[in-house]
């Protein structure tokens, strides 16, 4: 028996798109991931579709695919006093330091579009550091799903990959530092709750190199300074988005400075209740 509190979550595989209800795995026959993106009450709709099913077998979490269709996914920046901190510091030198000071208190926020949905890789692929950057940083995020109409109606984890030092010589070198070729995380699947998340969930990241924890640290939803449906409210003035999208809401977790991402590192980001992203960190050679 479904309740309305049923946990409900929607993933891509290999083999098709599967949906999970309350820890039981069944197949969406005949789906577009597209459609089923701006299906209105998509929760209740897949509930209602799986009630009358018999569970499937438990499906392989190594042919996940990212959750992405033709969704485009944008990303918001200093919307954590941390990261506010911390890039004002890389942008110093550059004159460009009390840029993010004033996008930290203005009304606008900083919105960016992250990636086109073949610069994104899912759950179990690697992600990309540049070749031409020495200083690279995961930067573990909550993503929104946000329909044609402007709703959020799920969850994801986003990694926004970032180049520290390109974007501190200049904060116009801000979309080579951001966009490239496996630059965002995204996964492993949505999260369909009844409702809002709540503030105090946390935001988790672990970095292991050859199996050992290097960085970890986590940081709370209640650390925002601006909500997500502020957040959409200013992505979706004057702009549309026929598919819907994904909105990376920021990250307030910082590794030091002296930190840079190694090739072969496994970085993997958490946020009960949507699970956890894992990705190994390869380099591009020409």
């Amino acid at each position: 028996m479904f309740m309305d509190d049923d946990s409900v979550r929607l993933f891509r595989t290999g083999t098709g798109i599967i949906a999970e209800v309350d820890g039981r795995s069944y197949v969406v026959r005949h789906a577009d991931w597209d459609v089923l993106f701006n299906t209105p009450n998509l929760r209740e709709r897949l509930i209602e579709v799986v009630r009358e099913r018999s569970p499937a077998p438990s499906f392989d979490r190594g042919d996940l695919l990212p959750p992405v269709g033709r969704q485009e996914v944008w990303a918001a920046g200093v919307t954590y006093i941390r990261s506010k901190t911390a890039r004002m510091t890389e942008a110093q030198d550059a004159g460009g330091g009390d840029f993010y000071d004033r996008v930290y208190v203005a009304d606008r926020p900083e919105l960016f579009l992250k990636a086109t949905p073949h610069r994104v890789v899912g759950h179990g692929a690697d992600i990309r550091i540049r070749r031409d950057a020495d200083w690279n940083v995961p930067e573990p995020e909550l993503a929104l799903a946000v329909n044609v109409d402007g709703s959020i109606f799920g969850y994801s984890i986003g990694n926004d990959m970032s180049s520290r030092d390109i974007e501190g010589d200049n904060p116009l070198y801000l979309p080579q530092a951001k966009v490239y070729d496996q630059s965002c995380g995204l996964g492993p699947g949505l999260f369909l709750p009844a409702g809002p998340l709540p503030p105090q969930t946390l935001i988790q990241l672990d970095i292991l190199r050859g199996g050992t924890s290097v960085f970890s640290d986590e940081i709370s939803l209640t650390e925002m300074k601006r909500s997500p449906d502020e957040l959409v409210k200013y992505l979706y003035r004057d702009n549309s988005f026929p598919f819907g999208c994904f909105l990376l809401t920021g990250t307030g977790i910082v590794p030091p400075d002296s930190f840079t991402l190694h090739l072969g590192d496994v970085v993997r980001i958490t946020i009960e209740p949507i699970g956890t992203l894992q990705n190994q960190v390869i380099q591009h050679h020409e």
